[in-house]
């Protein structure tokens, strides 16, 4: 049986912000929309107070 192992890596605020802009670009992609959701699902974060 395999075993899945959680990563601790996170994507950095520039690629977050880079990837959440590719994703409100109509002319993306379905694998650029797939990319952006992937990296925004492994971005930090930081909600608002």
């Amino acid at each position: 049986m395999a075993t899945s192992k959680k990563s601790n890596e996170q994507t950095s605020a520039s690629v977050a912000s880079k990837a959440s802009k590719q994703l409100s670009n109509p002319k993306s992609t379905p694998a650029q929309r797939s990319v952006a959701a992937s990296a925004l699902t492994q971005a930090r974060n930081k909600g608002k107070k």
